[in-house]
């Protein structure tokens, strides 16, 4: 399989060496950028950007991914675009498909991002679906090379609410690769069975340990990466008070961790609830008497705690997907 003109709407599009791959070449995209050594791999193309849910880190890292590669990106947001609204999806991505060499879709529907990439005719990258989010994990396991330089021996947990995209696609990617994911959530929050069929199915191949617990306090010991997320996604906000009820033994603070490794990060895709310096925090706060949410203050401003490393990595690793899959790079077959 070559990388040439392929769309990415799940982690599973790829294999092991080919996810580990585009992991390296990221790494290597960023070491250009740092040093400045222009690297146009997408010259002359455009570049589509729909957005029907809103975004910054996603929004911002295609666009100046897009510019570093030299392609011209173009922001359509959920008022200038009728996914199924006044036209069909299909008849929408043939549009754009003559048009842009390539399109991003973040919206809701995992239907709707297969749909544009099996009619545009150019490459389709998901920038976040409520069921997959594919771009997160390049750059999230990126940021794990960068801290430990192997996946070989790690283990990594998410804590928090296991049916989120997050949470689906750590679940699947750290099996790709061959690390021991455990997700912590009450039972109500667990991941659903076909994620976890599949990441075992994965990790048959790879080696990797797959566990899903709703005992965070035995689920941290040894592990050498947390990772949490917003307790409350998008349009779930009626949900909100029983959420925080479930969720709150399930908070990354000091006393969580007592046990795990001594080599160990903390990551969050962002954005996170840590503090009242958000209208929403102060709501919050106001309302349900909590200050700090999914993660403490504490934990979110330590030396351990990677998320801004992570949120730049959206970038670079967005860059290394668009250029792999629409660059004409020679890539040699990684079956």
């Amino acid at each position: 399989m070559h990388f040439q003109g392929k769309s990415f709407l799940t982690i599973s599009d790829f294999n092991k060496k080919e996810v580990e791959y585009l992991i390296d070449f990221a790494i290597h995209l960023k070491q250009l950028k740092k040093n400045n050594i222009p690297h146009q791999y997408l010259k002359g193309q455009n570049i589509a950007l729909l957005f029907e849910k809103s975004s910054t880190r996603t929004r911002a890292a295609f666009t100046v991914a897009a510019n570093d590669l030299g392609a011209a990106p173009e922001f359509l947001g959920s008022g200038d675009i009728q996914l199924g609204k006044k036209e069909s999806v299909t008849d929408t991505a043939k549009i754009l498909g003559s048009m842009f060499d390539g399109l991003e879709y973040r919206g809701q529907s995992q239907a709707v991002v297969e749909e544009l990439a099996e009619h545009s005719g150019v490459p389709v990258w998901n920038g976040l679906t409520d069921a997959s989010h594919p771009t997160q994990m390049i750059g999230d396991f990126m940021t794990i090379k960068e801290e430990f330089g192997t996946f070989d021996g790690l283990k990594l947990v998410y804590s928090g609410d296991g049916r989120n995209n997050v949470a689906n696609s750590l679940l699947v990617t750290a099996a790709i690769l061959g690390i021991d994911v455990t997700i912590a959530a009450p039972e109500s929050l667990s991941p659903e069975d076909a994620y976890v069929t599949l990441a075992q199915e994965y990790a048959k191949k790879s080696g990797s340990a797959v566990e899903i617990t709703s005992d965070i306090k035995a689920a941290v010991k040894d592990a050498n990466v947390l990772y949490t997320d917003v307790w409350v996604s998008m349009g779930e906000e009626e949900h909100f008070e029983e959420r925080v009820n479930t969720l709150l033994p399930y908070q990354v603070n000091k006393a969580l961790l007592s046990e795990v490794s001594e080599n160990f990060i903390f990551m969050h895709c962002l954005p996170a609830f840590h503090d009242t310096n958000t209208e929403y925090g102060k709501n919050v706060a106001e309302e349900f008497g909590i200050e700090e949410m999914e993660v403490t203050s504490e934990v979110f401003e330590a030396d351990y705690a990677k998320q801004f490393e992570q949120g730049e990595n959206r970038m670079h690793s967005i860059k290394a997907i668009m250029a792999a899959t629409n660059g004409s790079l020679f890539i040699p077959d990684l079956n």
